[in-house]
């Protein structure tokens, strides 16, 4: 079996070959072709050494960035490509729980490919002939949809304790099955997984949610124990049950919901949203003395907190922190006809104008996951309809819309600091209950009164 190679890379081999080396494609990119799909990035295996591959790479007006030169890789830059280039290499002892202590050099490349986690990541196509080399049967396990490691699964998964997280990562993104020795190894390697960072736990996890059912990628860690580890919160909503409100528990209601993000392509902040916005009702969970009705009294926000120490703790940017935290403390909403104008003017200026859409989306996802089932969202769009109406009256919405700014106020003799912020917000107060008054001089009237009286 062979496989058509882009002309450029059939440049590079002929490179490689002439100096007497050998250059295989490996990796994702053989993975992907093989299933069919187009391939964006090179990883290039050789039996050429790091400086082998500078000289004749340069001599060949190319260029060369020592990127990993510790574990034999380079990126090369030619013709306005790159690829990555690794000398074919052995690993041995894992101290770390992720990077080999020792790197050899292989001599072949069936060598290098042994060291490689699943067999569907374990298949070279030799350049520049496009000739498959698979040790491993990787082709016959992407043809089965099969996830398999490479030799021993437990041997694989001590070595690296992210592979049990990428066996589960592939399962979600390629709606593969992970094979039974396979799926039994994670378990016993979860202390391994423990040694992992935060950053790269979250590249993981990132990718299970931006799948097309990212429910199916949840399971398995909730199956395996790595929820447990890494997401406890969100495995601790497992048999919260809801009745009287929910026909599932807290858990399968949080799986759905994030399911439905992903089936009408969400925001990832919605997503992680929809995941997260009740994992609050655990610790919450009370029983009301008169009705003996199950209740979550302000499950928002200790969801918001909670989902705050999670992000933080995968190293999730502070902005996507706090847009997620944002919608899940306001997700509660509760919409109805006897809404005056101020309170939703109030309700715009509380979630923030750029975040309304998304709020709609996160209510539709709740509303989804009370029964899984198509739900009725004429509420949130009867709201969504009330709040456009009111937003094209182009009123004010927050302290930068508002007539006057804080060095108005100063002209006047409002010292800064917190009293300059205190009537900022006084004035905010009064401009969403009445829009009339977001005028200049009425609004440094009115601060001046507010200064005098609370000073």
């Amino acid at each position: 079996m062979t496989k058509s190679i882009d002309p450029v890379l059939k440049e590079i081999a002929s490179i490689f070959n002439n100096a007497g080396k050998e250059i295989y494609l490996v990796g994702g990119a053989v993975r992907d072709m093989l299933r069919g799909e187009k391939i964006h990035d090179w990883d290039l295996a050789t039996d050429a050494t790091p400086d082998e591959v500078t000289a004749i790479i340069q001599s060949n007006k190319g260029k060369v960035i020592p990127t990993g030169i510790k574990h034999g890789t380079v990126t090369v830059l030619y013709k306005k490509n790159s690829a990555e280039v690794t000398t074919f290499r052995t690993e041995a002892d894992y101290s770390d729980g992720r990077r080999p202590d020792k790197v050899s050099y292989a001599k072949t490349i069936e060598e290098d490919l042994s060291r490689r986690d699943f067999t569907m990541n374990a298949i070279a196509l030799r350049l520049p002939s496009g000739e498959v080399v698979d040790p491993f049967k990787g082709a016959k396990d992407i043809k089965a949809e099969l996830i398999r490691c490479v030799g021993d699964a437990s041997q694989r998964f001590s070595e690296d304790g992210l592979r049990p997280l990428r066996a589960v990562r592939f399962a979600a993104q390629l709606g593969y099955i992970i094979e039974q020795k396979t799926l039994d190894a994670i378990p016993d390697a979860l202390s391994v997984c423990e040694k992992v960072s935060g950053e790269r736990v979250r590249d993981e996890f990132e990718k299970i949610i931006a799948s097309s059912l990212p429910s199916q990628g949840l399971r398995l860690m909730e199956d395996t124990g790595l929820m447990h580890l890494f997401l406890k919160e969100l495995s601790d909503c497992r048999g919260v049950e809801q009745k009287g409100f929910h026909q599932f528990d807290v858990l399968d209601h949080s799986l759905l919901a994030c399911d439905f993000a992903a089936s009408k392509n969400y925001s990832q902040e919605v997503r992680l949203a929809a995941l997260f916005h009740d994992i609050g009702k655990p610790p919450c969970r009370g029983i009301d003395e008169a009705s003996g009705v199950i209740t979550f009294y302000r499950h928002d926000e200790v969801s918001a907190a909670m989902c705050r120490e999670i992000m933080e703790r995968l190293r999730y940017p502070n902005a996507v922190t706090d847009k997620v935290c944002h919608l899940i403390k306001e997700h509660m909403f509760k919409y109805d006809d006897d809404w005056t104008d101020a309170a939703v003017r109030r309700f715009i200026a509380r979630a923030g104008e750029e975040n309304l859409e998304d709020m709609y989306s996160l209510r539709r996802c709740d509303t989804f996951a009370f029964t899984g089932k198509a739900g009725n969202f004429a509420s949130v769009n009867t709201f969504s309809k009330r709040i456009d109406e009111v937003l094209a009256e182009g009123r004010a919405f927050s302290l930068k819309d508002l007539a006057v700014s804080g060095k108005d106020l100063m002209a006047i003799g409002i010292p800064s600091g917190k009293m300059l912020g205190a009537v900022l917000k006084e004035l905010l107060e009064t401009v969403l209950d009445d829009p009339a008054q977001n005028n200049r001089e009425k609004l440094l009237e009115i601060a001046k009164r507010v200064y005098n009286d609370r000073g």
